[in-house]
């Protein structure tokens, strides 16, 4: 399990092709010596088994379906990487809840300076079955990143993102059109489950007595 803290930059060296199965080689000066061989590592919201380490990288094997169902088929030598280790259990939760199991794909269409501050606002387009799990002030991971959605219009989604957040990421290494990984919070998965599914009741009559009753 993740937060959503990146920990370090990371930065793809070689990405090598084995039939159908592709491993890549991520330099990274900090984490790598964290690490032991068949630890997890969240990729920019993917969590990948770590191999093959040495001081300053480590290589990561992946299966088709993870190149095709994430943001990775973007990926080439000298692409940057969000990199977090999974948190320890005494350790301080900040974030939230992230598996690094990745929900779906989603496109960025801008980040740009907020007029007047030194914040940033960013805007993705989201696939429309992820959306019902999206809600404005609630968390959204965005390529490993933990962020809180500060509004949603239809499948088009905004976050604001402090200065911070923008250099200590990949964010600012990204281009309009590209894919970036999403992981809706497990929490609101939960609650649809509690709830049945039932898709009749409006989202506005979900109140704090009745997820209490579904055991929240």
């Amino acid at each position: 399990m993740f937060t959503g803290i990146i920990e370090e930059v990371g930065q793809i060296e070689a990405i090598e092709v084995k039939g159908v199965q592709r491993r890549l080689i991520v330099g990274c000066s900090k984490l790598a010596r964290e690490l032991k061989q068949g630890d997890s590592i969240s990729v920019s919201g993917v969590c990948l088994t770590a191999v093959d380490i040495t001081n300053n990288s480590f290589t990561a094997d992946l299966a088709q379906e993870t190149w095709a169902r994430t943001s990775f088929s973007r990926l080439q030598p000298g692409a940057l990487v969000n990199l977090e280790l999974p948190v320890r259990a005494n350790g301080r939760f900040d974030g939230h809840i992230v598996q690094g199991h990745v929900d779906g794909t989603g496109t960025l269409l801008s980040l740009h300076p907020i007029s007047g501050g030194k914040d940033f606002l960013l805007a993705i387009r989201v696939p429309s079955e992820l959306t019902r799990y999206i809600v404005a002030k609630g968390s959204l991971t965005i390529e490993g990143i933990s962020l809180t959605v500060a509004a949603i219009e239809g499948i088009k989604v905004r976050v604001a993102i402090i200065p911070h957040t923008a250099e200590a990421t990949n964010l600012k290494s990204l281009r309009p059109g590209d894919p970036v990984n999403l992981e809706v919070d497990v929490l609101a998965k939960y609650v649809e489950k509690m709830l049945g599914g039932r898709r009749t009741e409006s989202a506005s009559s979900i109140t704090l007595e009745k997820l209490v009753q579904a055991g929240f």
